[in-house]
């Protein structure tokens, strides 16, 4: 039955089961202990506990770009109550047209990274031309679980003939039909390269209550938004890929064998369990694969291939290294890679868009012309490459809810892959080619750039928010860096160990199991053992969007000196004149220098009263400020509360020379790092400070630079 005899309002579901939310985001409260059948031991036969399984037989046409599909999906009812009708994405209708709820945010003004232009001739999209349940046909219709508008065709609800029963499982077969989209966003074609991602009817997710907030049974179904990613069950995928004989092709997983060669087309058959995902590339134009074996602690034996074209051959090795070295980082610092491959490809010339996209096992990094060793290109190449495979943990192994909560995968990805180049000592260079030829070669510490971008601009989204209702394309844009500045200044605070210690509990509980921010947070919480520090972190930031901006408004230091005027002496009235006042200094001072030859400026004989304003317009964090004087003695008080400002003062025997809010870096959340300290006597500091944010935001210009 066709979708357009089901049209009109949507009535409620047969079986009465809700949707997630149009604008469900962060979960404050953690899951139930016993959440997508609780932690993995390590004892059960598989990894996950897989709840679909995909048998998809594609046949591409890489001249039409069309793939026709046969697909069984196998779908297990987790549930206590019978279920009727059920959600597929269809996430290539997205590309069908302008109706789509991805292309009406993207006219509203809302931008996907480069924003290629559509032609007439680049649109994509699936059709459904046949869905059975037991030799059945299946009626479905187009619905809008987030509002979109009716012209949205990437959820369709399918009212089963027959309901799964509580912990039952249904087949359904489905036949479909791929129109690839020229690459716009993600997925797609040009010229003979082919990177075919979410292209075919994917089952949404059934929660049950205690997992990620749902109070009852609801399906997680959300409309494809411009700046949304994915969420799926774990299970099995089997796909048998069929196309011309001289077209190399790379996927999810692990292939069964050569390719079967028949009939001038071959056949590629791969498998992979545990995944919640499958995307594939083919391309004609591909060399030869550059691959290596890489083995660790608790993983199985690991063969990295990178798919590269011809004029981008000096880009596979880099990408090929990167890959290798993330493997090691991510295995040692969160736990053992499961699976036994890891496939990267690097998109051709004008298939950029295809770039730095993540699949299971599988990933698309960026590609350079001149990428040499020291400039922003190498740097590029090799943070995409890190940043990509990354994701296989916090969206893949972790399997977080990209719709509602990308702070859990793109926001935590970032800080991670940012500790990774950090960890190993390197900086990133603004600089291309040609200026490192002429001597132009500045660096900057990963974390301060990313500060640059995410915290000096007015934050106008929490990072807990979900990835469409934003302000803007850079209030989504935010979760990326404002994620890993607020972890990063968690982990100043609490400590690099316990950070590390977290993460590892984090990932251990969490894999194959879809938390919720409230899970992180409880977990950062119980290891840390500051649940004081991480709440009011996750108030101010994660739930909520709040300024920081503390600042020093003045230091005063001046020495006490004799008061001239009437006093008291022996029970008489004497007045002390000015001139007076003036020789007893006088002398006091010479005496002072003859006992004293190597004393320091600011030192003296009478004592100095240092006085420090500072402001607060923001939200209060705890803060150290530390004034020095000039003896070489130190005052530390810590600044916390909600006023706008106190005054600290102290009387010492020697002048202050300087005073700093937050020595030791904890607080990059602040929006202006340059009020942040003071010094009575003018040098270098403030300068090379100015240097510093110059330089942060002068990499804009050189990534610029670097692409033409």
């Amino acid at each position: 039955m066709s979708p357009q005899s089901l049209a009109g309002s949507l009535p409620p579901s047969p079986d009465g089961i809700a949707l997630a939310p149009a604008h469900a985001a962060a979960v404050r409260e953690p899951s139930a202990p016993g959440a997508w059948g609780g932690p993995r031991q390590g004892s059960e036969p598989t990894l996950s506990d897989r709840v679909v399984s995909y048998q998809i037989e594609a046949r591409l046409d890489p001249d039409k770009h069309t793939v026709d599909g046969r697909q069984k999906l196998t779908w297990r009812n987790r549930s206590d109550r019978p279920v009727q009708s059920v959600y597929l994405h269809l996430y290539l209708n997205a590309f069908e047209g302008e109706g789509s709820t991805f292309m009406t945010e993207r006219r509203q003004g809302f931008a996907f990274r480069s924003a290629v232009d559509v032609e007439d001739d680049d649109w994509g999209y699936t059709e459904l031309r046949k869905v059975q349940q037991g030799g059945q046909a299946v009626p479905w219709r187009f619905v809008q679980p987030d509002g979109g508008p009716a012209t949205d065709h990437t959820v369709v609800r399918l009212d089963l003939p027959q309901a799964v029963g509580p912990g039952a499982s249904t087949t359904l077969d489905i036949d479909f039909f791929d129109q690839l989209p020229r690459v716009l966003a993600r997925t797609g074609y040009f010229g003979s390269f082919h990177l075919v991602g979410q292209w075919f009817p994917k089952i949404a997710v059934l929660e049950l209550p205690g997992e990620r907030g749902a109070k009852e049974v609801r399906w997680n179904a959300h409309e494809f938004h411009l700046h949304s990613e994915f969420y799926a069950d774990y299970g099995l995928y089997d796909v048998k890929i069929d196309v011309p004989q001289d077209v190399t092709v790379g996927a999810v997983g692990e292939l069964q064998g050569e390719p079967l060669v028949q009939g001038g087309r071959k056949t590629y058959h791969f498998v992979q369990g545990d995944v919640h995902d499958f995307a594939w590339t083919a391309d004609r134009r591909f060399a030869k694969p550059l691959t290596a074996q890489w083995t660790g602690p608790g993983s199985p034996p690991v063969t990295v291939t990178v798919l590269y074209p011809p004029e981008y051959q000096a880009n596979a090795q880099p990408v090929l290294q990167a890959t290798l070295d993330a493997l090691t980082y991510f295995s040692q610092t969160l736990g053992p890679y499961p699976y036994r491959t890891v496939t990267a490809v690097v998109p051709p010339f004008n298939a950029e868009e295809a770039g730095g996209m993540e699949y299971p096992t599988f990933f698309t990094a960026s590609s350079y012309a001149h990428a040499e060793p020291g400039t922003w290109n190498a740097y590029d190449l090799d943070f995409v490459t890190i940043h990509e495979f990354g994701h296989g943990y916090f969206y893949g192994l972790l399997g977080s809810n990209e719709f509602e909560e990308p702070m859990l995968d793109e926001g935590l990805n970032e800080y991670w892959d940012l500790r990774m180049i950090r960890d190993r000592g390197q900086k990133i260079p603004l600089t291309t080619q040609r200026l490192r030829a002429l001597g132009w070669a500045p660096e900057i510490g990963v974390f301060d750039m990313e500060r640059m971008f995410s915290v000096m601009g007015r934050a106008t989204d929490a990072i807990g928010a979900n990835s469409w209702d934003r302000y803007s394309s850079e209030g989504y844009g935010s979760v990326y860096g404002r994620t890993a500045t607020v972890m990063r200044d968690l982990e100043a605070t609490l400590g690099k160990p316990v950070i590390e210690k977290a993460f590892k509990v984090y990932y251990a509980r969490w894999k194959y199991r879809h938390p919720a921010i409230g899970d992180l947070q409880a977990v950062l919480s119980e290891v840390s053992g500051r649940p004081d520090v991480v709440n009011r972190l996750f108030e101010q930031q994660v739930y909520a969007v709040r300024k920081l901006d503390d600042r020093i408004d003045s230091l005063t230091s001046e020495e006490v000196l004799p008061d001239a005027g009437w006093r008291q002496v022996d029970g008489r009235w004497t007045l002390r004149r000015s001139e007076d006042v003036d020789r007893e200094v006088q002398a006091q001072r010479a005496a002072w220098a003859k006992a004293h030859p190597k004393a320091k400026a600011g030192e003296g004989p009478f004592p100095w009263k240092t006085t420090v304003m500072l402001r607060r317009d923001g939200v209060a964090v705890p803060q150290t400020v530390k004034v020095r004087f000039a003896d070489g003695s130190v005052e530390k008080v810590t600044w916390n509360g909600e006023l706008p400002w106190q005054r600290l003062s102290w009387i010492r025997p020697s002048q202050a020379v300087s005073v700093e809010i937050d020595p030791e870096g904890r607080n990059r959340l602040d929006t202006k790092l340059l009020d942040n300290s003071w010094r009575l006597e003018a040098d270098g500091r403030a300068a090379r400070r100015w240097a510093h944010e110059i330089t942060g935001l002068a990499q804009t210009l050189f990534a610029l630079v670097s692409t033409l």
